[in-house]
């Protein structure tokens, strides 16, 4: 009974990774000399969101919408 839970257990968690997609990239905007910049992650109270998201570090393919 234990091995079958346990392999029930790894099975779906491998089968969660399998399935997991990468974070969105975005185009973030300096608030002080207006650069900019690609991060999947807000870069602080001194950016702000220009466009996104994107699939890419370099902010050029764009995520279409389904």
């Amino acid at each position: 009974m234990k091995h079958r839970l346990s392999a029930a257990l790894l099975l779906a968690l491998l089968w969660s990774a399998a399935c997991a997609h990468p974070a969105p990239w975005y185009r973030w905007r300096s608030k002080l000399d207006r650069s900019t910049t690609c991060s999947q992650v807000p870069l602080g109270p001194g950016w702000e969101k220009e466009s996104g998201p994107f699939r890419d570090s370099r902010c050029e393919k764009p995520i279409l919408a389904k």
